[in-house]
């Protein structure tokens, strides 16, 4: 029966098939191939042996490598003798000549970690050509902004969007930026040096990974250095984080007091098993929580940059965890953003019902800067305000009709324009258009 959830409740296929142990021993096999590839290319193994070990690497199998690590203790060494006795003739005792573990095993990681990465890609662009469709079609809708959990002075939902696409657009840019430093490989033998290459270990690296077709170290001791990987979960401890901030607010949103946005809510779907009227937002809830699982695996990330010398093997195992659970919770926490975003319903009612609830008092700035336009002074019109609004929020009266009362308001404003001052809909600044020019700017980004 299975322990772990990402085997039976999180996750994609297409994410999990890469961290897979077939996966990994497949790419395994790839890189020995190409080795083998570059060897003879430069003359130092017989002609011919390549394309058998690339034949042996289609043909090895994987459950056959596990069985002889279970006997030798070895997970490489299985690998290299799975390989081996599909191998016709004596092709097979040339496989591995030279290498260490870990050219082949840091090398195969580039390789998950490239695939990882072309499926996480397209979809950050989906997720932003989501929120920038969001944004354009709400740029107009105007709702109470809010500090300190506190409403504050109007802004639209279009600009919520737009913030949150801005975002996931750093990450991918980002990305771009990361990506040439995580999908890497490397052929350095035991300690760096390719001594056991002889003095064309460099013309051998570069061929294995042109063969592979991943960025290639500039140098190395006996591992890659973590620093990249490190890069490469903080990365995804970013994204998890904003999915995280974009949903702790749409958590917000959805609660019965403000109920402005509500997650899409299926015909049969049960919100309580015991409360029949609950419609919980459950997959917010779920991108909250698992956000927490993808950031807590930066400090071992961290922590396996400094290893002993020219390498310990204290990385190894935690690796085995952060990696796979990193890559399927990010890319299952985006796939779910995606969907989730994709069936968010607004509720105009309310946005509007919230919008005015305060009877005028969330616009007291506005006529806060008018007043100091017509000559009272800013401080002396912020004070005006203040106790203005301080009035009509105790006496629970409009601040319209509080201002009328005020001479020193009347006596430069009239009662239409106080009325139109305190018009929510009419204060959002240049909020339509950053969401336009936002728009524009990514659209490229999105495609």
């Amino acid at each position: 029966m299975a322990i772990h959830p990402i085997d039976f409740r999180y996750g994609t296929p297409e994410m999990k098939t890469i961290w897979e142990e077939d996966f990994r021993l497949r790419c395994l096999f790839r890189v020995e191939a190409a080795l083998s590839w570059a060897e003879e290319e430069l003359g130092l193994i017989p002609a011919g042996t390549a394309a058998e070990v690339a034949a042996a690497a289609e043909k090895a199998s994987p459950e056959r490598a596990k069985q002889i690590e279970d006997e030798i203790g070895h997970d490489m060494m299985a690998v290299v003798l799975a390989m081996a006795e599909v191998c016709p003739g004596a092709a097979g005792e040339w496989i591995h000549l030279g290498a260490t573990s870990n050219d082949i095993l840091d090398t195969a990681t580039g390789l998950q970690i490239r695939a990882s990465l072309d499926v996480l890609g397209p979809k950050l662009k989906k997720l932003l050509a989501l929120l920038l469709g969001m944004a354009v079609n709400n740029k107009n809708t105007v709702c109470a902004g809010r500090t300190h959990g506190q409403i504050a002075v109007p802004t639209t939902y279009g600009l919520r969007f737009a913030i949150w696409a801005s975002e996931v657009a750093r990450h991918i840019e980002r990305l771009e930026q990361l990506r040439p430093r995580a999908a890497v490989g490397k052929i350095s033998g035991a300690v760096g040096t390719q001594a056991a290459y002889g003095p064309r270990g460099m013309e051998i690296q570069s061929l294995v990974m042109r063969h592979l077709a991943l960025n290639e170290v500039d140098v190395s001791n006996q591992v890659v250095q973590r620093d990249r990987h490190a890069e490469m979960v903080f990365w995804m401890a970013l994204v998890a984080t904003t999915l995280d901030k974009i949903f702790t607010e749409i958590r917000t949103l959805q609660r019965t007091e403000i109920a402005e946005v509500e997650e899409g809510f299926g015909k049969k779907q049960v919100g309580s098993s015991t409360m029949p009227h609950k419609r919980n937002p459950i997959k917010s809830e779920q991108i909250c929580g698992l956000a927490r699982i993808v950031r807590a695996q930066v400090l071992p990330a961290l922590e396996n940059v400094p290893l002993w010398d020219e390498r310990d093997l204290t990385n190894s195992s935690c690796e085995r965890v952060v990696f796979p659970e990193a890559f399927v919770f990010t890319d299952h926490l985006i796939t779910l953003a995606i969907r989730t975003l994709s069936n968010l319903r607004l509720r105009p009612e309310n946005i509007e019902a919230n919008l005015t609830m305060l009877h005028g008092l969330n616009m007291a700035e506005n006529v806060m800067v008018e007043l100091a336009k017509r000559g009272v002074g800013r401080q002396q019109a912020h004070e005006i305000m203040r106790q203005s609004s301080m009035k009509a929020f105790e006496e629970k009266r409009e601040l319209a009709e509080v201002l009328l009362e005020n001479q020193a308001v009347t006596r430069v404003l009239s009662a239409q324009e106080i009325r139109d001052l305190l018009d929510p809909h009419k204060y959002i600044g240049t909020a339509v258009a950053q969401v336009e020019r936002l728009n524009a700017k990514l659209q490229r980004l999105a495609a």
